[in-house]
């Protein structure tokens, strides 16, 4: 009998349902097909033979929608602006850690959040969307889409109803609301949403209007691990790949996953827009992933430490650590429910004074590199008013709480003491 890539999507033994960190080892490869290799070669190839003229037809009518899959049938390889093995196998893992049906890859993390945003907004429709949200995301809805008849209305992230009701309301006064977007915990102050009320929210619009808007939320900060919007009510989960999936701060890639159906469209506009991930960037991804769980486990560790350290040192005034969330505050129910109770490695500070002794503190580390981009084996730091967030206007980010004395530290694998060493020596320099 001749195999199939489905025979080497095994999901149990027997019973035993297999864990995402197990599966990432060799689920959808099999070494017989690429001689016996342990690792999926990369195919770094533009094209690929058909066996026959029947068969290019049947790819491409697959591929392009003419036709359903027969029962059993899966795409062929085409071309690898379409389809990719390396990328296959690593949008299959990818989906496992939330157990969604779809996974796709792009070339950044931009690529994913702007593709899967044309795949479902059109002229005269109204984006809703949680604020902070990651500076070229802001910029994307804020100064780009408005060009091509998209409006947009705000809400501020932090867990209370009070906020997202009324911009609804609002949004449903200037045209069709096509797309609820979250991001979650927010960068950088790691406000949160509380997904379930989206969902909510997003059916009624549903009933009210004839059109369900699409709950989109970017889950980088926490994901695939920490956080499953899936279950919690998102339709398609967005990732920064570059951060803590690849997690080595040497490749550049993003990613979305969900239902087939509702992944569809966002895979047809990839595939005109040409923004997936290309098949080296994508063969270093299932490396990483591999290592994913024990990574994100150590920095998480590694950042509860520095983050009491921070929270008791006297040029300190906040820290905006989840960990420390009380049990008044409207985020703590939803990150208890939502997160499982982890805070992940990436947050924010603000020291005593203003944006020199911000930069003063940055200037004066040593081990931990002062660049931005977070979730990666090492430690950084980076100042979100002058950087990150720089194209946000200034009076948005001093209302959302991103103001001048803030820094946002991304904790890595190192040894913690010598962290904390480093952290100690610069904010001397307050």
């Amino acid at each position: 009998m001749t195999k199939t890539r489905k025979d080497f999507r095994r999901k149990f033994i027997g019973n035993h349902r297999l864990s995402p960190e197990s599966q990432m080892m060799g689920y959808g490869y099999d070494p017989m097909l690429s001689e016996g290799a342990l690792k999926p070669p990369v195919f770094m190839t533009s094209t690929f033979v058909f066996e026959s003229a029947k068969a290019g037809k049947d790819f491409f009518e697959l591929a392009y929608g003419k036709r359903q899959a027969a029962e059993g049938e899966e795409p062929g390889l085409i071309y690898s602006r379409i389809n990719n093995p390396d990328l296959e196998v690593l949008e299959d893992r990818l989906a496992l850690w939330e157990d969604a049906e779809k996974g796709l890859t792009f070339s950044s993390g931009m690529a994913a959040i702007s593709t899967c945003l044309w795949a479902y907004l059109r002229p005269g429709d109204v984006i809703v969307h949680s604020a902070p949200v990651y500076g070229g995301t802001e910029y994307l809805i804020r100064n780009i889409l408005p060009a091509f008849g998209i409006q947009s209305v705000e809400f501020e992230a932090g867990g209370d109803e009070a906020t997202l009701a009324p911009a609804i309301e609002q949004a449903k006064k200037l045209g069709r609301v096509a797309v609820i977007y979250t991001e979650t915990p927010a960068n950088p102050t790691n406000d949160l949403v509380d997904l379930h009320m989206c969902r909510d929210l997003a059916d009624k619009l549903g009933e009210e209007q004839g059109h369900r808007p699409v709950v989109m939320t970017d889950n980088t900060f926490l994901g695939p691990l920490w956080q499953k919007p899936l279950s919690h009510g998102a339709d398609i989960v967005i990732y920064s790949l570059t951060k803590y999936v690849a997690g080595h701060s040497d490749v550049v890639a993003g990613g979305a996953v969900g239902a087939a159906d509702v992944m569809a469209p966002v895979a047809g506009f990839r595939t005109i827009l040409g923004t997936m991930c290309d098949p080296h960037t994508g063969w270093l991804i299932m490396r990483s992933l591999e290592t994913l769980k024990i990574r994100m486990t150590e920095s998480a560790n590694n950042a509860r430490k520095i983050a009491e350290y921070l929270r008791d040192h006297p040029k300190v005034s906040k820290v905006h650590y989840l960990g420390f969330l009380e049990e008044s505050d409207p985020c703590y129910s939803i990150f208890q429910e939502q997160c499982g109770g982890a805070a992940g490695s990436t947050f924010a500070f603000d020291v005593d004074g203003d944006e020199a002794a911000a930069f003063r503190v940055l200037d004066n580390l040593s081990i931990i590199k002062l660049a931005v981009s977070l979730g990666g084996t090492e430690s950084l730091m980076e100042h979100p008013f002058a950087m990150t967030h720089s194209d946000v206007p200034d009076d948005v980010k001093n209302r959302l709480g991103i103001t001048e004395s803030m820094l946002r530290i991304s904790v890595g694998i190192e040894n913690v003491d010598d962290l904390i060493a480093d952290l100690s020596q610069a904010l001397d320099s307050i």
